[in-house]
Parts: structure tokens; sequence; C-alpha cells
């Protein structure tokens, strides 16, 4: 299977020389799983055009540091590249950014949280468990690192993952052919950590101290790459 990374960001300047490209990280997830899938990149962000949907085997969407009520110019295309996606029934999954774009995209409310950053390993209790995920323990734990939330979901969605800081983290959409997560599952321990020390004297510093500490703690990633791939491989 083809997996057609829809690229909106990248690692950012002060870390660019030391850490690969968002879409080699997924590509290093993935492969890990041994599901045998294969890649190509769209960096939207800079300017490629999107594909039509119908086209491709399965869609993720990458995280970024643009919001979706910023006005860069690829936004809207994504917006309807999307919602053609999601009436075709073509595999879609939206990490950060990429679940926070569908869910404005789809009708959900993103907003910036007045809740502050999320930093670090969260854990999130498991809600529903779709088929792909049936094997999941009660709760699992998942680096993030964001400011903005899905503050009502789409009506289409339903929450999968939740937490008390993130209360719409997972959706899973009605038409079966649709995921999003808030964490980064492809994140490995040394750029979360070194994401985190990126935002001292943004984020306030009990929170940046807190974070650094949750990334000792155990990690379900490998678990959520094996849910994700069976996602793509079960449609």
């Amino acid at each position: 299977m083809k997996l057609t990374i829809i690229q909106t960001g990248g690692v950012p300047a002060p870390l660019a020389d030391r850490f690969v490209p968002y879409p080699r990280m997924f590509e290093t997830m993935f492969d890990a799983t041994g599901q045998g899938f294969t890649y190509e990149t769209v960096p939207v962000f800079e300017g490629a055009p999107l594909p039509d949907p119908q086209s491709l085997q399965a869609i993720l969407i990458t995280g970024s540091a643009a919001g979706v009520y910023d006005d860069y110019f690829w936004l809207d295309p994504l917006r309807a590249f999307i919602r053609d996606a999601y009436s075709k029934k073509t595999s879609m999954l939206g990490i950060c950014f990429g679940h926070q774009i569908m869910a404005d995209a789809l009708g959900g409310d993103v907003r910036k949280s007045e809740k502050g950053w999320g930093l670090g390993r969260h854990t999130y209790t498991v809600q529903q468990r779709p088929g792909f995920m049936n094997s999941a323990p009660p709760s699992l734990s998942v680096a993030c690192s964001h400011q903005d939330q899905v503050i009502v979901p789409p009506a289409e969605a339903e929450v999968i993952l939740a937490s008390q800081f993130t209360p719409n983290a997972g959706l899973a959409y009605k038409n079966g052919a649709a995921l999003s997560l808030q964490p980064h599952p492809e994140f490995a321990d040394d750029y979360t950590t070194a994401l985190v020390e990126l935002r001292r004297g943004k984020a306030p510093e009990e929170v940046v101290e807190t974070a650094l500490k949750s990334v000792a703690n155990p990690s379900n990633s490998a678990e959520v790459a094996v849910y994700l791939g069976q996602f793509f491989k079960g449609r």
C-alpha cells in the first residue's frame, strides 16, 4: 500500500540539522511495524499541488506550526482536499495539525486552547475501540506538542481517545475511512525532549519541567503505530 504523506510543516529551524523531516519520521514509524508501506510526500506547505484523493490509496496529514485560523495560501485547498477525500472514502489519517484541520474542514471547532501548552508524554483514556485497535489497553501514553485543540468535534466524528487536558484527542469518523489523533506517535523521545526544551520562555517553566520528566514514562507509540497501520490495511 502506498501512503501519500501530505506535509504541512517542517521541523523547527533550530532543530532541523539534528532531526529528519516529518515524513521520514512517519516512514520510520510505519517501517518498524513491518506492514510493508511505500511512501510519497506532497509538501503542500511549500506549494506542491494536491492530488485527486480518488487516485490515492491512503493519506496521512502531518503536524505543523500552522493553525487552522491562519491565512496560509494552502489551507483552503487542503480543506477542499479533505472534504473530497472524505466523500470518496479514501483512507485518511491526521496527526496533530492534521487532526485539527480535518476537524475544521469537516465542521468542527478548532481553537487555541485556554489550557495552554500540551508538551511531553500525555496519557489518554481509550473511549472506544474500533476494529483496528480492539486490543488496545485502557489508556495509551504518547508524545504531544500543541496549543490548539479540537474544542467541538464534527458531528461525523466519535471520540476514541481523551484526557482531561485534551478531551477530543482521538477521532474516528462515521464514513469508516477517516481517523485523527492529537498526539504524535511518530516522535522519538529525543525529538520530544528537544521540542520541549525549545518551548522554554514560551510555555510556563513548570509545564516545561513536568514535560521533560514525563518522557521517562513508558510509551505506547509503537502499539499506536501498529493500530494506525491496521487502520490503513483494513480499508
